[in-house]
């Protein structure tokens, strides 16, 4: 995967973006990491965004433009993007701290809807991570605590209908099981 990313053309200005998109619980975080450590062994510059650090419950994909506006078009001309991340307190998400993202050679954006079609002209690859769905509530429980099972059952219902009015598992470069 890291030698696809960096056969790749930049299409973010200078910087190759590779999305790591799928259901939740599939494992994206954990192949993202993966990516990224195998990138850095090489001595490339790779910096990750976890789409977590914008989504909520109430708003799984429509917080886009605060990702773009705060990262892709300052990286497109060659700044530095900034951002401030979804925290939680308790149940309730707000906006906490601000988040640095330095220009890298390689941003990999992580979580569900990084490859959505807005963003396809500007990505180097998008791997779609994939699991059957009843062994992803289970991790993603395990992740997240008893608490969210509802929650997440909902989220689960939404993505598949988001996934598929966008696409993206057909759009994917690579399709990975799940680690």
């Amino acid at each position: 995967m890291a030698a696809a990313v960096l056969a790749a053309p930049a299409r973010l200005g200078g910087v190759r973006v590779l999305a790591v998109d799928g259901p939740s619980g599939a494992g994206k975080s954990t192949v993202a990491r993966a990516v990224g450590a195998a990138l850095r062994e090489r001595g490339v510059a790779v910096e990750s965004v976890p789409t977590d650090d914008f989504a909520t419950w109430d708003d799984p994909v429509s917080w886009w433009p605060r990702l773009v506006d705060g990262v892709l078009d300052p990286l497109r001309r060659g700044s530095p993007g900034r951002y401030r991340r979804t925290t939680w307190d308790g149940s309730v998400p707000r906006l906490g701290e601000w988040r640095e993202v330095p220009v890298p050679d390689v941003l990999v954006v992580e979580g569900v809807s990084s490859a959505r079609r807005s963003a396809r002209p500007s990505l180097s690859l998008a791997v779609w991570v994939e699991l059957a769905e009843e062994m992803r509530l289970e991790r993603a429980v395990a992740r997240d605590g008893e608490s969210s099972r509802e929650q997440l059952r909902r989220w689960q219902a939404f993505e598949r209908g988001w996934f598929a009015v966008d696409g993206t598992r057909a759009a994917a470069g690579l399709r990975v099981a799940s680690p």
